[in-house]
This record gives structure tokens, sequence and C-alpha cells, in this order.
């Protein structure tokens, strides 16, 4: 006889009660492991199927399309000047909202496009490029503007990017930023807002050996165009070994933003090899006079440093002016603690809440 307490044949725990039975030797189980077995042996319900989301009407469909002069008049008072990026801004994300509207229109029993010959034409994505120097406001307008929007924005930095297969972020994780900004909601971070800044920082250095910045481009693409991406859950690189979530970008709007240092004396060079004479004179002072980075093209882009697929993926280009003495009084008075002159713009509304949270901690 073996001086060991009897234990469960399966778990060898001994500190449950026991049931034996069986043949001859009896085998031991415990409630825990019977309990298990029996939940493994017991058919399970199965689970009735959700019902399909409803789908909108046709007025809610359309009224889901933000028009470009309430975004314009929703811009303006929160973002001072900039009127040539507010305008191209908001005619951007108004096309790309008539883009997601036309794929649900498409099986729609009663469609918004009737017409047999357009029911095959496929709206593109109108991707955008914030072009302006350091502190025009590029960060500020996409956020004053997804404040109207009522979509979820991820705001990323492209010099934490890197091609896959090294250290740092891959592309990917601002997808899988953009689910955790809406737990978990996959159908809606479909449809949500990735602005991608200093788009600039990753020009192509020209040099002979591998050009890693150029490698982030090119991953670049895919994902601005409209793919199925696998997102990493938790972030960061893609690991072989870690299941990845399927994220379809092709509803997702992609802002990128940039300084692009330089560019302005390569759109200057460009404009300079027109001729000579009065006329010309007068017409480059004119260009001076608006601002060289409302003349810029794609050719100018190529020439900074970005290649020309990226470019092709970004048509609409929105150019920001720096901020003058007028512009700068506007946001901000002289006198810190005077009245603001634009109550509405962000600093007022912030001034604002700051002196009464003030006013609230004298009177305690």
């Amino acid at each position: 006889m073996s001086d060991q307490p009897p234990c469960c044949d399966f778990c060898f725990n001994s500190n449950f009660p026991l049931f034996e039975g069986g043949f001859d030797p009896p085998t031991r189980i415990c409630a825990f492991c019977a309990t298990r077995a029996l939940a493994e042996i017991t058919p399970q319900p199965v689970p009735e199927p959700a019902p399909p989301p409803e789908r909108p009407s046709k007025e809610a469909r359309l009224a889901s399309i933000p028009a470009p002069k309430t975004l314009v008049a929703h811009l303006d008072q929160y973002v001072i000047g900039q009127d040539i990026a507010k305008k191209r801004l908001s005619l951007g994300v108004s096309n790309h909202f008539k883009r997601i509207v036309d794929t649900w229109d498409r099986d729609a029993p009663d469609p918004i496009v009737t017409d047999t010959d357009l029911r095959d034409v496929v709206v593109e994505k109108s991707n955008i490029l914030l072009i302006g120097p350091s502190g025009s406001g590029k960060t500020h307008l996409v956020k004053s503007l997804v404040s109207h929007l009522n979509v979820p924005l991820v705001i990323g930095d492209a010099t934490s990017l890197t091609e896959a297969g090294y250290v740092g972020d891959d592309v990917e994780s601002l997808l899988s930023r953009l689910i955790q900004a809406t737990e978990g909601d996959i159908e809606v971070a479909q449809r949500g807002i990735v602005y991608i800044d200093e788009i600039d920082k990753i020009q192509r250095s020209g040099s002979g050996f591998k050009d890693l910045r150029q490698g982030v481009q090119h991953a670049l693409l895919k994902m601005l165009e409209g793919t199925i991406a696998t997102v990493p859950p938790q972030g960061g690189y893609k690991h072989p070994m870690q299941p990845g979530i399927p994220f379809d970008t092709t509803n997702v709007l992609f802002i990128c933003g940039g300084a692009f240092v330089g560019l302005e004396d390569i759109i200057a060079k460009r404009l300079g090899q027109g001729g000579f004479g009065f006329g010309q004179m007068s017409e480059n002072c004119q260009v001076v006079a608006d601002g060289l980075l409302r003349h810029v093209k794609p050719e100018d882009l190529e020439a900074f440093g970005l290649i020309p697929e990226i470019i092709g993926r970004l048509p609409v280009i929105a150019p920001l002016d720096a901020l003058g003495v007028e512009d700068l009084a506007r946001i901000r008075p002289p006198d810190l603690w005077d009245s603001v002159v634009e109550p509405s713009s962000g600093f007022g509304l912030r001034r604002r809440a700051s002196r009464q949270v003030a006013g609230w901690c004298q009177d305690r």
C-alpha cells in the first residue's frame, strides 16, 4: 500500500473531493475535472446570426455629406486666414464623404445616381497634402475640421515610421492607433481620418546606398490608395508569429502635412526660367506677393524628393501662408489679459476658460 493520499487521475490534485467509478482499478476524478468534461460533451447552443445593419435611407445618405461651404464657415470660426487651404481642404473632405456614400448607394434600392451609364463610374480617393511653414496651423486646421465631422482622428509623425523589417513603427501602426481611438470598432475606424505630419522628412536622400526613407514612401503607397492591410493588435512593428487584424483602408482619408523647407527655391527656379522683359518681371513680382507655395506643382514635389507614385495618391494640394503680424494680432492681442479680438478663435476660447478658472480659484 502506498502512503500517498489519493488524488485525481486527470489533474493529480488531492485537495478536491474525489469520485470513484469505473472498472478495476477504479478511476478517481475531482469535481473540477468532472465539470470541465461535462461542459465539453454538452452541446452548446448555436448563436443566432446578427441581423444585417439597417441601410440608411436616401435622405440620410445625402444628409451625411458635408457641404464645402459649411466646412469653410466652421473653419472660419477657429482658424485665422489660410483661405485657400480652407477651401481646398473642405472640398477634398466633402468629395471623400461623397465617395463613401457612393459605395453605400450602389446596392441601395433607392439609389441617388439613377443614370445607368454612371453606375460603373468609381470615385477615386481625394487624399490631401498640406504644405506650409512651421507654425502656420496645419495640425490645428485638421483638428478643427474633424471636430465638426465627428469622425475618429489619428495624428502620426512620419519621422517615426520605418520600412518593414527594421526597428521602429511600421506604417500599419497608424491604423492600429485608429482602432484604439474607436475602442475596437473596426467599422467606424475604417471611415476615420489619419493625419501624417512631417511627411517632408521622408524625402529621398539621393545617396547610392539603400534609402530607408524612400522605403517608407513605398510602404505608404498601398495604404494611401486603399488596400486590406494587416494591422498588429498592439501597434508597433509586425511580428511573423503575431496574428494581425485585417483593415480595409479604402474609405480612410489620409491627410499629409509638412513644412517642405527648400521647396520655395525649387518653385522660384522653375518660375524664373520663363523669359525676360518687363512683363516677366511684373509677373514674378505678383508671384512673390501671392506666395511661392501657392504655385506649387507635382514636378516641384518630385524635385524635392517625393516619389511620383506617392504624389499621385495625394491629388489635393493645399498651401498655407506664413502668419503675418496682423494674423498674430487677431489670434492674440498685445496685452495678455485684454479682451481677445477674435473670441471664436482657439486662443480666445482658451483664454476665456482660463479666466473663469482663475476667478473661481480667487473666490475660494
